[in-house]
């Protein structure tokens, strides 16, 4: 049993502790160290499941594997320099300053994690390996969640990371943040990382968690260190922290007493973070004072009609479906058309938003995001289509891992009427 009990928790320390450790050490050793970094952590997983077997399971075994980690990169790192005979200059970074790194997902207070996003965003590698590579190194995610993130597979994830890995070890400064007109262009890349490990919090794909607030605290919070360091209004950022803050204001009622996931039409609006949409609008009013129009104004122009809105009944879905057109004006987008269907079958009935969903010319998408099943599930049993609405719904749990997302579906096609078509 001892030793079921070991796997057991090495299984999970693989499957939760990897990614976030890998994202703590980056940030204190930098990402020119990143595969080295990896391999530490790996080792560092094979000797605990070696040495709890032998010994016991530490009091505080993330530490423990922390611990371990930490001094197998140094190591290697002393060891590598020696055969060079240079001055170890990771481990210079790392005893500068950066030794404290907190053992929580993200250190509180610090500007350093922003500061290796714009490292990481160097404007010499594509925009989707910039954002794979911080993802992945920086937020902790794993290639399967940067996947889902991205709509891609997990192939496509890996070859983004590797390509921008090789051009970093040669070419990026992890001290300074750039300025300038390097530093607005680098904002760019930033501001898409912010707003997905936002929504990797807000709708988490881990199986045992459908909300990580800690992922969407810091993101806000990132945000707000953006926005305070810029010598300028900059309305793109103003209008993702806007986003934010809308949509973090209704988390406390997306999920109920036992973990289930709440829908939008079933949540008790009375629970909304007031405090929270006030701030949210007065940002949206500074995003607005440049006159530029982004993705993120619009979205967050979208949150701000949902939660400003007494009831599903009272919700302007015009004025959301304007706004959806012009999001798809500016950005080809495959969620952004399911949205559009979604709001088009609450105008015009579900059988216009059917066909809209079946027109999304995505097979990928289509096939992979399993969102898109529920949305013809519940479009279908509007539509009075029951047994297309149990498979819809079927199909949408073959493809999803988050048991929350697997209780919700199993009360919808257990809650559907038997024998009916």
């Amino acid at each position: 049993m001892r030793g079921t009990h070991i796997d057991q928790l090495f299984s999970h320390f693989f499957r939760h502790e990897y990614g976030r450790l890998v994202s703590i050490l980056t940030r204190s050793f930098g990402v020119s160290q990143l595969d080295l970094i990896e391999d530490a952590v790996q080792m560092a997983l094979l000797e605990a499941l070696e040495t709890w077997a032998l010994r016991g399971v530490p009091e505080n075994p993330a530490a423990w594997l922390f611990r371990v980690a930490k001094n197998k990169t140094i190591d290697v790192i002393r060891r590598e320099a020696m055969v060079r005979r240079r001055t170890p200059d990771a481990i210079m970074y790392q005893e500068s300053g950066r030794s404290d790194v907190s053992l929580e997902v993200f250190g509180k207070g610090e500007d350093g994690l922003l500061r290796m996003m714009f490292a990481c965003c160097d404007p010499s590698i594509p925009v989707a390996s910039q954002v794979a590579l911080t993802l992945k190194t920086l937020c902790g995610f794993s290639a399967k969640e940067i996947a889902s993130a991205l709509l891609v597979s997990i192939e496509s994830v890996h070859k983004r990371i590797q390509r921008a890995k090789h051009y970093l070890k040669g070419h990026s400064d992890f001290n300074e943040i750039p300025t300038g007109r390097d530093l607005d262009g680098r904002m760019v890349s930033v501001r898409k990382v912010l707003y997905l490990l936002f929504n990797g919090g807000y709708a988490s794909s881990h199986s045992d968690e459908h909300i990580r607030r800690d992922l969407c605290e810091e993101a806000i919070r990132l945000s707000r260190l953006s926005i305070e360091s810029s010598l300028k209004i900059v309305g793109a950022t103003w209008a993702l922290h806007a986003l934010m803050l809308l949509q973090a204001a209704r988390l406390s009622a997306r999920v109920g007493t036992h973990g289930g996931i709440i829908l939008l039409e079933d949540q008790d609006r009375s629970l909304w973070d007031t405090d929270l949409i006030d701030e949210g609008i007065r940002c949206i009013e500074r995003s607005s004072e440049t006159g530029d129009v982004t993705t993120y104004h619009l979205e967050a122009a979208i949150a701000l009609h949902h939660c400003t809105s007494p009831s599903v009944e009272e919700t302007d879905w015009e004025g959301i479906l304007n706004l959806y057109e012009m999001l798809l004006d500016l950005q080809s987008s495959p969620i952004y058309e399911l949205n559009r269907a979604i709001v088009l079958a609450k105008i015009k009935g579900p059988n216009v938003g059917i066909k809209a969903i079946r027109q999304i010319n995505d097979p990928y998408f289509l096939q992979k995001y399993h969102w898109a099943n529920v949305a013809l599930g519940q479009l279908f049993f509007d539509a009075g289509n029951i047994n297309a609405a149990r498979q819809a719904f079927e199909s949408a749990l073959a493809k999803t891992e988050s048991g929350q997302e697997k209780e919700l579906l199993r009360k919808k096609i257990s809650s559907l009427p038997v024998g009916e078509s």
